[in-house]
């Protein structure tokens, strides 16, 4: 198999700057070995003589020998993690939000990666659907854990009903047979009103708490339906009484859980408590937050770390007025929290956006489209000095929104400077000292 390890950026003096390596070179080989991803190169690069073989980008070939300090980085960044090929989703899950996209978005929005490698090195959820006893002999020898595993059901008729395929019903051999070997997981379910929830959801947690410490946590999420559903499976969303459901029974089993070993294990969404219309559960709750990432302890993180930041500034000479832009579910927090924010001169309104582009019943501020955004605040009367808008609806690692807008389209549209807050941090800072 071919392995394109191609560098893309390489840090001032580091190593790799000091040996001439430059963006567009390709890796071949380190110490005669070819290496598949960065995991592979991680542990060639430990030791202190390290022979590089690398393809310039002009094509021609080189061979380093070099001499640096035991584990020593070279400072090179890659095109990918993996050097390979990013291991697809063959699944058919009925949820698959993937599936529930419009057309004409850029290409990487339609990638499904179901890859291990990812969830070890990033905390990408995976459904061990692909993998083979080669791969699950290089988890073990490697040891790379913890792994991020979607489970979605432990009943392994129901599981293949729902990812679409016989090696999903697996799933419990699969978790044993790693845990066996001493790897560490963390997993989730997407729950699915009618499928995966009532008895089926207390017979995921009990199995799966059954496998505790090593199934380190688990976290329960809701179906995300967009308007782009017309081949996809019928299901509905979560009604105020159904989250309801949903909460009592998670919280029974977060009561044994931490009378038993004082760790809830078990963890839901901020969405259930949203849409049930009850309050976030206190910090000591959420442990260690294992899964912040996956929307979990979200709402309970931002109110603590918002109450730990000072207030700055006195207030203002003249008159601002700032509109905070959030997802619908969210306004339920910030505009109770924002009121409370009393400085000189400072209007705050919390424009809660209703999502047009993927659908009404997608409320979540991490969706929220620019153009959604501008069409939302260009409808509202009033003065406006400036836009806060919410970080976690821009693409990680740049500065677009998921339609390709840029927050300096906004400002432009909007005539108002328009800042970014990824967290409550962020936004008071910006509230209390917006020059």
């Amino acid at each position: 198999m071919t392995y394109k390890a191609i560098i893309t950026n390489v840090k001032p003096d580091s190593i790799g700057a000091e040996i001439g390596l430059a963006p567009g070179d390709q890796l071949l080989e380190v110490n005669g070995e070819a290496v598949q991803d960065i995991i592979d190169l991680s542990f060639a690069l430990a030791e202190e003589d390290v022979e590089l073989l690398v393809e310039r980008s002009s094509g021609e070939q080189e061979l380093i020998t070099l001499e640096k300090e035991y584990d020593e980085d070279l400072g090179l960044e890659f095109e990918s993690a993996v050097f390979d090929k990013v291991r697809q989703c063959a699944n058919k899950c009925i949820f698959c939000f993937v599936d529930q996209m419009p057309i004409g978005m850029r290409d990487s929005l339609y990638i499904k990666d179901d890859d291990y490698r990812l969830s070890f090195l990033y905390g990408n959820f995976v459904t061990l659907t692909n993998l083979g006893h080669q791969d699950l002999s290089r988890i073990a020898r490697l040891h790379l854990s913890p792994l991020y595993v979607s489970v979605h059901t432990t009943n392994g008729e129901l599981r293949e009903r729902m990812l679409g395929g016989k090696q999903a019903g697996k799933i419990m051999e699969q978790l044993s047979k790693l845990v066996d070997k001493g790897i560490d997981v963390h997993t989730q379910v997407v729950l699915c009103p009618g499928f995966n929830d009532g008895k089926e959801l207390e017979r995921t947690i009990s199995d799966l708490y059954g496998m505790y410490p090593s199934v380190l946590s688990l976290a329960i999420v809701p179906v995300g339906l967009t308007r782009y559903r017309d081949n996809c499976h019928p299901l509905t969303t979560f009604t105020s009484e159904k989250a309801d459901q949903v909460i009592k029974l998670v919280h029974a089993w977060q009561e044994k859980c931490r009378k038993e070993n004082q760790e809830s294990f078990v963890y839901l969404a901020d969405e259930f408590y949203l849409a049930a219309g009850q309050e976030i559960p206190s910090y000591e709750l959420y442990d260690s937050f294992p899964q912040l990432e996956n929307g979990v302890g979200i709402v309970r993180s931002f109110l603590a770390e918002w109450e730990e930041q000072p207030v700055v500034e006195m207030g203002y000479d003249e008159q601002h007025y700032i509109d905070v832009v959030c997802g619908v579910s969210a306004e339920k927090i910030l505009t109770p929290l924002l009121s409370k924010l009393s400085l000189p001169n400072l209007k705050v309104r919390v424009v809660a956006v209703e999502n047009k582009f993927f659908g009404h019943n997608v409320t979540v501020t991490g969706l929220l489209t620019g153009g959604d955004i501008i069409e939302n605040l260009q409808q509202l009367p009033g003065s406006r000095s400036g836009i806060i808008i919410p970080g976690v609806a821009l693409r990680k690692g740049e500065h677009v929104f998921l339609d390709n807008t840029t927050p300096e389209i906004i400002a432009a549209k909007l005539g108002v400077p328009v800042r970014t807050a990824y967290f409550a941090k962020d936004l008071k800072e910006l509230l209390c000292a917006w020059r």
